[in-house]
């Protein structure tokens, strides 16, 4: 259930990391609004799912998924480059997620 928790919480990460760029430097009520919340919850579901994961890892699997989802979401909505490297550094992240989930 922890994972699950950790999990949600990345989701999260994603939604506020992205979120800060619709803020337009905090000056739209709407997307300040849930960007906060986001933040808010993420690190909440991670204060949870730290009461029975180890912190190194679970703060690793979580801002690994934040980053990411985020990297992913910045090319798919923001326009951002898709070169090789960017992908490959993108997978690399993803194999260490998975090997810090592997050793937990």
């Amino acid at each position: 259930m922890a994972w699950l928790i950790l999990f949600a919480a990345g989701l999260l990460e994603i939604g506020w990391a992205i979120g800060l760029k619709y803020t337009e430097g905090f000056t739209r009520l709407f997307p300040t609004v849930l960007t906060v919340v986001s933040m808010i919850a993420s690190v909440g579901l991670l204060g949870l799912a730290l009461k029975t994961l180890p912190v190194g890892t679970a703060y690793a699997v979580w801002t690994g998924i934040g980053t990411v989802g985020t990297a992913i979401l910045g090319i798919v909505l923001l326009g951002e480059p898709a070169t090789a490297m960017r992908l490959a550094c993108i997978a690399l992240i993803v194999a260490g997620i998975a090997g810090l989930k592997l050793a937990a």
